[in-house]
């Protein structure tokens, strides 16, 4: 199975980041900010959120619209939060600047997000690690871009709705853990590396659950990675 430690991605990142690798400004001392979003009457939250390097973590719970904590070390990663909200729409957007550094560097986001309000996530991490929780949040949509890293995507929960799932990977591993209580059709390919299914069956070039021919409500999956493996969980 093909593996990347942290440190490894910290350093594809970065490199990444720089354009051709050179070294940034040093880092400085840590820093931490928490931030939130108040609810109002918005029925509607596109969400998204922009790390160029770093770890996430994401979940629901939020008694607010938004809560986080940041942790960071490099000036330039200090977090920024964008919100507006129009006819019952609202744009959410959680992002950190770019750019090379050296030394120890830290960017880790603890995200909370609320439970009742209909989301649309959409997240882009260049390289890092992601441990996204969203079983228990209002889904429309999500929507997930990595450059390298690992993906930790937890959807089990009890959604009342049909939402569509699409994440694509480029190295690295990704997991995705599937809800049992309501109908799942998923497809998964890799460029080089495994791809392996758990709980579900195959019926042409999907897999679906054994739920799905007779569910009210449907997850559809689409999991694309490059150079790594693929992890569909329903137990």
């Amino acid at each position: 199975m093909f593996k990347l430690t942290l440190s490894s991605l910290a350093i594809l990142g970065l490199l990444t980041l720089s354009g051709c690798g050179g070294i940034g400004p040093p880092t400085g001392p840590e820093q931490h900010t928490s931030q939130s979003i108040d609810l109002d009457k918005t029925e509607r939250v596109r969400v998204e959120l922009k790390m160029p390097v770093g770890e996430m973590e994401v979940r629901g719970g939020a008694a607010k619209l938004m809560e986080g904590d940041f942790t960071y070390n490099v000036p330039s990663w200090k977090p920024e939060l964008k919100y507006k909200s129009s006819g019952g729409v609202g744009d959410l957007v959680v992002e950190t600047g770019s750019g090379s550094a050296k030394g120890d560097a830290k960017n880790r986001w603890d995200l909370r997000l609320n439970d009742t309000v209909a989301m649309d996530i959409r997240v882009n991490i260049g390289a890092g690690e992601a441990k996204l929780n969203l079983g228990s949040l209002n889904l429309s949509s999500v929507e997930m871009d990595m450059g390298a890293g690992t993906v930790r995507l937890d959807l089990r929960g009890n959604p009342k709705k049909d939402y569509s799932v699409r994440l694509r990977g480029g190295v690295g591993e990704a997991t995705v853990y599937l809800p049992k209580s309501v109908g799942v059709s998923a497809t998964a390919t890799g460029g080089i590396g495994e791809v392996s299914v758990t709980g579900l069956r195959k019926e042409g070039d999907h897999y679906v659950n054994e739920a799905y021919a007779t569910a009210t409500v449907r997850v559809r999956v689409d999991v694309k990675g490059g150079v790594g493996s693929i992890k569909l969980i329903s137990e």
